[in-house]
């Protein structure tokens, strides 16, 4: 594989490993990633929480793939492993991180709620930018950031046969190292040391072609 080394730097540095505890509920970030909603009902499942949030509407991917908002795909999801659909809360009107935030506070306060710690479930390579922006826009709260437990290799494998493309994959995590720098100057996110080393691998995927996902600035 090409330019797997630099891959792998981005990989290593975007996602965070966080540690598991129990927590008063699950949020699951909605995508065209299904390994998202495996991830939070697997939790669940094992006696991590005992509600799920499920939020997202249709991004810019999944309105192009799916016929149904990521809230409800991810739902099915769920159900069919097994968790109990009066556990499942939906938000389907969110379509950027920040407003998946904004609609989760809105659903647990309707639901009156009382979350003192969640589980936030997301995309391996964006954990790094999910974090900044709950601590940054919803920083009393107490949480833990957690994703699908995989290889770089496995998940890179996964879009063989997945929803997007390997290189997508790869254009994505690329579009990921960028908006960690951007949104953090534009206030959306607290800061985030970016290593020397880190951003010489993305200016090399860059050079390579990986920019489907790069805001032009």
């Amino acid at each position: 594989m090409k330019f797997k080394k630099e891959m792998e730097i981005l990989w290593k540095y975007l996602k965070m490993n966080g540690k598991l505890e129990k927590a008063s509920c699950i949020v699951g970030f909605g995508c065209h990633d299904i390994l998202v909603a495996k991830r939070a009902s697997e939790l669940y499942l094992k006696g991590y929480a005992n509600k799920i949030i499920f939020t997202g509407g249709y991004g810019r991917i999944t309105k192009k793939i799916w016929n149904q908002t990521e809230a409800g795909k991810f739902r099915e999801v769920a159900i069919n492993m097994g968790v109990l659909e009066s556990d499942i809360l939906l938000e389907d009107k969110s379509r950027n991180t920040s407003e998946n935030i904004k609609y989760t506070k809105e659903i647990l306060k309707n639901n009156k709620i009382d979350c003192h710690k969640i589980i936030f479930v997301d995309k391996p390579y964006k954990e790094r930018r999910t974090y900044a922006t709950l601590k940054k826009q919803w920083h009393d709260i107490d949480m833990i950031v957690t994703s699908i437990q995989m290889s770089f290799q496995e998940y890179y494998d996964h879009f063989s046969s997945a929803e997007i493309t390997q290189h997508e994959f790869i254009s994505l995590m690329v579009g990921e190292l960028q908006r960690i720098d951007l949104y953090s100057k534009k206030g959306f996110t607290i800061p985030q040391k970016i290593p020397n080393h880190v951003w010489q691998a993305f200016e090399k995927l860059v050079e390579a072609g990986f920019t489907e996902h790069i805001i032009k600035i």
